[in-house]
């Protein structure tokens, strides 16, 4: 896999653009029918309002820009930093530094939202004394997980198993400079983590508290990146503080904004977010049925 995404990799952006939208998304859509079950499944519940027809469009938008994704993903591989900085804006960068050089250290909150594997290239924006994480899952397939970590890598991210995270921060803490640390938040919870349930896209859903946990017990603050797509291959990503002063919220306070902050975003442009994900997989009421039997 590693070869051809790297000879992939050569092709010029729009030359990749057309190889997965005439050959990948028929393939996806149509022949493989990718995880669409769980695509129709969660757009379905996500738009109770929608009918049939307009369930199927959303669908079709959605595997259309999965097909550019891939695409950009793949050419993360050779993209300079001179493009990468003409594709990508980030905007209230100024108040991130300014707040993680104040704490000795912050976090970003994202999901799975537009191209967020090219939101590394904020290690690049990072003044010297602040070092940047992202923090992952492992995937489970090693020789996709190694080439995730390559892409990642080139973009100068340190990369953390989210395993390892507070050890990671401790030891962290005792060294030079501020640390910066991107989390995927929208991740969906283990089974036996469904702690904090809240009211998303129409439906009650889990999410993880692991980011405002330990923004809380280490007072760093915590930011939201916004991605926003002006134009195809192109994205704004603006930071909105979520909580400065992690220690002084309630419980779930910090967990409640991100969802209600990726809501809005996700309404905003549906088919940018990661519907392939079965990020609704547990429900409320059969978690409170097996509790009770």
């Amino acid at each position: 896999m590693r070869t051809l995404v790297r000879f992939f990799s050569l092709l010029p952006l729009r030359l990749l653009y057309g190889i997965m939208q005439c050959v990948i998304y028929p393939l996806l859509f149509y022949i493989v029918r990718y995880r669409r079950k769980v695509v129709r499944g969660n757009l379905s519940r996500s738009f109770p309002d929608d009918s049939p027809s307009q369930i199927r469009a959303r669908e079709k938008e959605f595997y259309h820009y999965f097909a550019d994704l891939l695409a950009e993903v793949i050419y993360s591989y050779r993209i300079s930093e001179q493009e990468i900085c003409e594709r990508v804006h980030f905007y209230g960068i100024d108040e991130l530094i300014n707040e993680v050089n104040a704490h000795g250290g912050g976090f970003i909150m994202l999901g799975h939202l537009g191209c967020w594997e090219w939101l590394a290239d904020i290690c690049h924006r990072m003044p010297d004394n602040i070092h940047s994480h992202v923090i992952y899952r492992k995937l489970k397939n090693a020789s996709t997980d190694k080439l995730m970590h390559e892409l990642r890598e080139k973009r100068g991210c340190d990369l953390v198993d989210k395993n390892l995270i507070l050890r990671h921060m401790v030891q962290n803490r005792h060294k030079e400079g501020a640390h910066l640390y991107c989390m995927l938040s929208d991740q969906k919870p283990s089974k036996h983590d469904l702690g904090h349930w809240v009211s998303f896209l129409h439906q009650e859903t889990p999410f993880i508290t692991g980011t405002e946990t330990l923004a809380r017990k280490f007072n760093y603050p915590v930011f939201y990146a916004d991605i926003r797509m002006p134009s195809k291959g192109h994205y704004n990503v603006y930071f909105k503080p979520i909580a400065i002063n992690s220690p002084d919220t309630k419980d779930g306070e910090i967990t409640n904004s991100f969802a209600s902050m990726l809501e809005e975003n996700i309404l905003l442009n549906p088919k940018l977010w990661l519907w392939s994900h079965n990020r609704f997989k547990w429900r409320r009421e059969d978690v409170l049925t097996n509790r009770n039997e």
